[in-house]
C-alpha cells in the first residue's frame, strides 16, 4: 500500500536521508528503528508532505504523494500520531475527538467505538487536554487520528517516557487495532514494544536502511542489534 523508494530529505544544507526505501502492504505492521538522530523522524516527516523528497518518490496505494501538503495526505487515508502528540490543552478530551472528526466521513471508528477502546479517554471527557497524564494524552492523540478513519496509522514514538505499565496498554491497543487489519508504520525506540506490536522491521543509521527483516530475523542479529541499535 505505501512505497517509499529512494528518498532524500535535507534541512537547510543538511543531507539527513540518503536514500531510504521502504514498504508496508495490506494489514502489514511495520517498525522503523534506530538511535536517535537516524532520521526515523524525517522520514515519516517526508511521507506525511512536512518535507519533500529531493529526489525520492513516495506512493499510496498506487498514487504518488510525494511533495503534496499535509493536508492532501491526510485526505487520502494517512493518520498521522506525531511524537509531540499535538493534542490541545485548552479544548476538553471530547472536543479534542470531535474537533477531529470529518463531517460526512463514514467509517468503522466512531466517537463510541474509540472511548470503548480507551476506556480512560470516557472518564476523563470532561478534562482538558493540560490534565491529563503523558499516557492519556498519547492515547487521545491516537484516538484522534482513528476517528479520521485512516487506511494506514502512523505512530512516531508512542512509548516514548511513558511508564512501562502505560507502554503495555498502549502495546495492547495496538494489537486491538492491528486486528482490525488497519495497516500500521511505527517509530520505535523501544525494542521490545517493536518486537511486540510488528513483524517486520527497518533501521535506520545515518540516513540509510542497514537493516530489513522479521522480528526473529532481527533477534536472532546480534551485529545488527548492538551494532545499530545498542541493544
Amino acid at each position: 500500500m505505501l512505497h517509499v523508494s529512494d528518498i532524500h530529505a535535507y534541512y537547510g544544507q543538511s543531507h539527513v536521508l540518503q536514500g531510504v526505501s521502504l514498504d508496508v502492504g495490506k494489514g502489514e505492521v511495520v517498525s522503523l528503528l534506530g538511535r536517535n538522530g537516524s532520521g526515523k523522524t524525517t522520514t515519516l516527516l517526508t511521507i506525511m508532505g512536512y518535507l519533500s523528497p529531493a529526489p525520492g518518490a513516495i506512493t499510496w496505494d498506487g498514487q504518488q504523494i510525494g511533495g503534496l501538503p499535509p493536508y492532501r495526505i491526510s485526505r487520502m487515508g494517512l493518520g498521522f500520531v506525531p511524537q509531540e502528540r499535538g493534542i490541545f490543552p485548552s479544548l476538553t478530551v471530547l472536543e479534542n475527538l470531535t474537533v477531529a472528526a470529518r463531517r460526512g466521513l463514514r467509517g468503522e471508528w466512531t466517537l463510541d467505538r474509540v472511548l470503548d477502546l480507551f476506556p480512560r479517554l470516557r472518564e476523563r471527557a470532561a478534562n482538558r487536554g493540560s490534565q491529563l497524564s503523558g499516557g492519556e494524552q498519547q492515547m487521545l492523540s491516537i484516538g484522534r487520528a482513528l476517528l479520521l478513519n485512516p487506511s494506514l496509522l502512523i505512530l512516531d514514538e508512542p512509548s516514548e517516557g511513558l511508564a512501562p505499565l502505560i507502554v503495555q496498554e498502549i502495546i495492547a491497543i495496538l494489537h486491538e487495532v492491528r486486528a482490525g487489519g488497519l495497516p500500521i508504520l511505527i517509530v520505535e525506540q523501544n525494542i521490545r514494544a517493536a518486537f511486540a506490536v510488528a513483524s517486520r522491521h527497518y533501521i535506520l543509521s545515518k540516513g540509510r536502511v542497514c537493516f530489513t527483516g522479521t522480528t526473529d530475523e532481527l533477534r536472532d542479529n546480534e551485529a545488527a542489534l548492538h551494532q545499530h541499535l545498542g541493544v
